[in-house]
């Protein structure tokens, strides 16, 4: 009898997702038919209603509707023009020149920004034409692109890292911010070897080298871009700031910004708005219904449950570390990134805290994890919206996506493994 709950959890869920259901809607309605097997139908009703209710009232996630929408300014306004044409005289005249932009581009993007979609789009639509007319194959720029959208949400500042800080039960922001970064590069690095030995292979052609004049000029179209960077990253470190604080500060510094490039004015701020308002609530809905789902497996005892399955299989740190991140590679291909961290942190966390893990290495390898299953089939966002972009197919772009896929997979292991990675910053701050 006590399995029942989890059957009905587990195989509803399924399910709901077999049958095209979307995906917060599939973990909702999971929830409350686990609850009506164990309550009668309005203490059910009724405590999932509360669950998705008191699980979105919370002031840092106001943090993540602000972070949206400087990233459909920074979008529109003109900024991934200039970060762009700066990589582009750091890196152009390399073999891959191009592909090395568009990593490099993304990884600014993600630090300013911190939205895979708005990274992919953005590249996509600038770099994608520019790719092609220089002979580059249209899948491995897809494949490119794809890739290395998702470590902008590594690099801070970071919504997944929010969420992660709200899961873990208030993980310092700051210090996941700062951890971050240098897992985030790690990964930017990785794949920018593959992409140019990749185009090397393919004897793609090579870009004109430019002057200390050009590079120079992009770097001061560039700086205040860049500064957003340190103005947000700076004030929550320094504690001017709390992260929620500094998501209104990007709005407004990414507004003004946008309005003296002259690329956001009256008429296109009301679409920004909107969009802004679409993503938020889709966002906003997957959280609310992951935490009921969260707080249902608490009730049901299933994370203990799970816990102690695991340490029972082994007390070895490294086997321990091994199936969490298999589990969460196989959760990442179905499930998308924001609910996957609400239900899978109150498991996997207590787990590696009894293993004397702390709890912001586990954050950063979870984020970093789920950001491979963004890039995969059949729930991969930023596979899709790359491959569109792109006007190309996924079957054409498996080939050159996996070895990127690969050495994500690699810089993964590393981060897991060689916990300063990510510790190093946040205990350089005393965070």
């Amino acid at each position: 009898m006590e399995y029942i709950p989890v059957i009905v959890l587990v195989v509803s869920f399924i399910l709901l997702l077999a049958i095209g259901t979307p995906v917060a809607w599939s973990i909702a309605i999971s929830s409350l038919l686990t609850m009506l097997v164990s309550i009668p139908t309005l203490p059910a009703l009724t405590t999932i209603s509360q669950r998705m209710a008191t699980g979105l009232d919370s002031f840092a996630l106001l943090a993540i509707p602000f972070f949206v929408l400087s990233g459909q300014l920074m979008n529109k306004g003109g900024i991934a023009h200039r970060l762009i044409a700066f990589a582009k005289t750091l890196v152009g005249s390399l073999p891959g020149g191009l592909a090395l932009i568009n990593v490099i581009g993304a990884m600014l993007m993600g630090s300013i920004a911190g939205s895979a979609m708005a990274s992919a789009s953005a590249m996509g639509s600038i770099l994608g034409p520019e790719m092609e007319k220089e002979g580059y194959s249209r899948e491995f720029g897809a494949a490119v692109n794809i890739t290395s959208a998702t470590v902008g949400l590594v690099i801070p500042p970071s919504n997944v890292l929010i969420v992660y800080s709200l899961a873990s039960g208030g993980v310092s922001i700051a210090a996941l911010f700062l951890a971050g970064y240098i897992p985030g590069i790690l990964t930017g690095l990785f794949l920018m070897i593959v992409a140019s030995l990749w185009a090397k292979k393919k004897g793609y052609k090579l870009g004109e080298k430019s002057s200390l004049k050009q590079v120079f000029k992009t770097f001061i179209d560039a700086i205040p871009s860049l500064f957003l960077l340190v103005v947000v990253i700076g004030g929550i470190v320094t504690g001017i700031f709390t992260a929620t604080e500094a998501s209104a500060i990007a709005v407004l510094y990414t507004l003004v910004l946008g309005f003296i490039y002259k690329e956001i004015n009256s008429k296109n701020l009301p679409q920004v708005l909107l969009d802004s308002s679409a993503t938020t609530a889709i966002v906003m809905l997957l959280i609310g219904a992951s935490m009921s789902m969260s707080w249902v497996m608490s009730y049901e005892n299933i994370p203990q449950n799970i816990s102690d399955v695991l340490l029972h299989v082994s007390d070895n740190k490294v086997v321990i570390l091994l199936i969490i991140n298999l589990i969460l590679l196989f959760v990442g291909i179905f499930m998308d990134m924001t609910p996957a961290v609400l239900i899978f942190t109150p498991i996997f966390l207590p787990v590696v805290t009894k293993l004397g893990m702390d709890p912001i290495h586990f954050g950063i390898i979870m984020v970093l994890n789920l950001c491979i299953g963004l890039t995969t089939p059949p729930v991969g966002s930023v596979l899709f919206v790359g491959v569109g972009i792109a006007k190309t197919t996924i079957q054409k772009v498996i080939k050159p996506l996996i070895p990127l896929f690969l050495v994500m997979i690699l810089a993964l292991f590393l981060v897991t493994y060689f916990p300063q990675l990510s510790l190093w910053l946040p205990s350089l701050f005393d965070l």
